[in-house]
């Protein structure tokens, strides 16, 4: 590994944690990151995730019909965890913070671990490759900080449990950088966790935060989305 992986861990850092603390100041127009963010999980999910995970399982011979009933799974799994919560445990959710919001600011953080991953692979393959992998995800990784603080205020957790997430979160994708240098993972785990988390931002986007836009002005919030869809669109081609 050359200096130049570790100057992309650094900012991948600064620009996470920069992309969080943009929601934090601006508390006032939380609704719009809740639209914003929602756009662009979903377009995470089905723009990025599930690309990259059809394109592993081809190359392993898993039929993708596996990879979308894993998905399926996920989405399903993850509705059953929050109306469980919801229904059982609404006197805790005042005092500690609904859970989901720890459970998805989690998903959005070991994904930023597996971009770490993907940085080292690419860099092992090609330091060219590396360099285009690093900025993409530094540009990916801005909205990764916005969305985990978003997931976690909106879920009623405090400014200070959100700043922790958005550390974990920041901190990931060096992790994970740092664990392509002593560890090579199955791919088969890699198609697994990727599978889980296309059906988690799917869930998280389109059932939990969704649906928080609806008390405000339908226009603002569908400019709103439709602008976290086109970013994470824009990001995906200049990936490719």
């Amino acid at each position: 590994m050359n200096w130049l992986i570790g100057y992309i861990a650094i900012t991948v850092f600064f620009a996470t944690f920069l992309g969080g603390l943009l929601v934090i100041r601006l508390k006032k127009t939380l609704p719009y990151f809740f639209a914003f963010a929602a756009g662009n999980l979903i377009a995470v999910s089905f723009f990025d995730i599930q690309p990259e995970t059809f394109d592993i399982a081809q190359t392993m011979g898993i039929p993708i019909r596996y990879i979308m009933i894993v998905i399926v799974i996920s989405f399903f799994f993850f509705g059953l965890i929050e109306r469980y919560l919801l229904l059982y445990h609404s006197d805790a959710e005042d005092f500690h913070g609904h859970i989901m919001g720890p459970v998805g600011a989690g998903g959005l953080t070991l994904n930023s671990f597996l971009d770490g991953i993907t940085i080292g692979i690419a860099f092992q393959a090609n330091e060219a490759i590396g360099l285009i992998v690093g900025l993409a995800v530094i540009l990916h990784d801005i909205t990764d900080g916005m969305n985990t603080v978003t997931i976690m205020l909106k879920n009623k957790q405090s400014t200070r449990n959100s700043l922790i997430f958005l550390l974990l979160d920041s901190f990931a994708p060096f992790f994970g950088i740092l664990v392509t240098v002593l560890i090579v993972f199955p791919k088969t785990l890699l198609v697994l966790l990727l599978a889980i988390f296309a059906g988690e931002f799917l869930y998280i986007g389109a059932a939990s935060l969704l649906p928080e836009t609806y008390r405000y002005a339908p226009h603002k919030m569908i400019i709103s989305m439709g602008l976290g869809i086109l970013l994470i669109l824009i990001l995906t081609i200049l990936i490719l």
